[in-house]
């Protein structure tokens, strides 16, 4: 059965277009595109969009999920219900559970519980055994049973020798690294980025030099071996200059940076509220405004949530104590929508960061609105204001830091392969 969008706001990361129009779904996967008013086929459906705005559902890069052993956190079903609630149609999950994601038996395990989401869920795995990054992982065995990335978190592999061995063996196989550039001497312990208001606020920091010097020790590592490589996260200007260097030397890399480093600075830690502890730090104003920059020129590749779903106790602590990280399954469109609002991004230029992108390096035919296309859609209204309410969030966790926060853009609907999975009729 043929089913028509009809009356909507396309957004094509692809073209770089927003633009009115309809599109035809047929058996799960984009058929064609016609005029806003086209009519439903013979037995086919029509859902009148209403002008709204309807693009390729999200792709998010790095959700912490609970399972196994934090299963009270955040489980697949409640990540996957608050994904399909935030237009998220693709999670890529963190290898970073008790125990690691780092055996064959271990990825079995969370692809068969991964089937209790609505959504799609692929799994990157560790790198390291442990991720102790003292013993490499099988990547071969785990690449062939569908991990899509190997990384070791936050947790930076120290021993370049064997970070060097990884990369090499990485790139025989065509695998793809996720990378965190951090010194992890100079971040050990830091809870805030280095300046005038963490040492007034007595808070633990670190320079972001720290990123810089990460980075260029990545970078070198990556131009020696040629592996694929991925940047989790790149969140001052500093680093910059060296991501672009690389690029033009013709090393296949790229880069993300979470939507929380986007939308927020150092300032908003505010009266110590601990929802806004992160890892990396939040940043200056200044590192805030050129990473959107860098999004916008397309130096950084990626915007991701970096979902990470802690408990009270987690974050009842004081600030340098307490669990980092934020949920933002949820959250993460409406966040973005900020960018736009201010006239940092277009909403094709968002799209490119959180769909198109991801799927691209992840190699998934999905983030697009090409004809043949898995039919992985969000309708959503990028003007509609709420206030934000932590509580009605679908997340077992609630720490997010747009607690009480006045928003805009609401998700209408959320369909996967062509299936309602949020929404009116979901």
């Amino acid at each position: 059965m043929d089913l028509i969008f009809a009356n909507a706001r396309l957004i094509d990361p692809e073209t770089q277009e927003d633009a009115p129009g309809s599109l035809r779904v047929t058996n799960g996967r984009i058929s064609g595109r016609g005029a806003p008013d086209e009519p439903a086929p013979e037995g086919g459906t029509v859902i009148d969009c209403g002008g709204r705005a309807l693009a390729p559902g999200l792709i998010d890069w790095g959700v912490k999920i609970g399972e196994p052993g934090e299963r009270h956190k955040e489980s697949f079903r409640s990540a996957g219900r608050a994904a399909a609630a935030g237009g998220v149609t693709t999670m890529i999950a963190r290898p970073d559970t008790i125990p690691p994601i780092d055996t064959p038996e271990a990825l079995e395990f969370v692809a068969r519980r991964a089937l209790d989401a609505p959504v799609n869920i692929h799994h990157m795995a560790a790198l390291t055994k442990s991720r102790e990054g003292r013993e490499m992982v099988e990547i071969g065995f785990l690449t062939d049973l569908g991990a899509v990335a190997f990384t070791d978190g936050v947790r930076v592999v120290r021993d370049t020798k064997l970070l060097s061995r990884c990369m090499t063996y990485a790139r025989g196989l065509d695998a793809l690294i996720v990378g965190h550039p951090q010194d992890p001497g100079l971040s050990q312990g830091a809870a805030a980025t280095s300046g005038k208001f963490a040492s007034l606020y007595g808070i633990p920091s670190v320079s972001p030099m720290a990123e810089v010097i990460g980075l260029d020790r990545d970078l070198a590592l990556v131009a020696m071996t040629r592996c694929r490589w991925h940047a989790d996260q790149i969140t001052t200007a500093g680093a910059l200059p060296a991501l672009g260097r690389a690029r033009q030397a013709g090393l296949d890399i790229t880069a993300g940076i979470s939507i929380h480093h986007l939308t927020l600075n150092e300032f908003d830690v505010g009266d110590y509220r601990t929802f806004f502890r992160f890892t990396p730090p939040l940043r200056s104003e200044d590192d805030r405004q050129a990473m959107v920059q860098a999004v916008a020129d397309g130096l950084i590749d990626v915007i991701a949530s970096f979902h990470t779903p802690q408990d009270e106790e987690s974050k009842r602590l004081p600030f340098e104590a307490a669990a980092p990280g934020a949920v933002g399954l949820q959250t993460l469109l409406p966040a973005a929508l900020r960018l736009y609002h201010q006239g940092g991004l277009t909403l094709p230029q968002l799209w490119r960061a959180m769909s198109l992108n991801p799927a691209r390096r992840m190699k998934l035919p999905s983030g697009r609105l090409s004809t043949g296309a898995p039919a992985d859609l969000v309708l959503f209204d990028p003007d509609a204001p709420f206030l934000m309410d932590r509580f009605t969030l679908l997340s077992k966790s609630k720490n997010t830091p747009f607690d009480g926060a006045r928003m805009q853009g609401r998700v209408l609907g959320t369909w996967v392969a062509g299936r309602r999975v949020h929404g009116d009729d979901a």
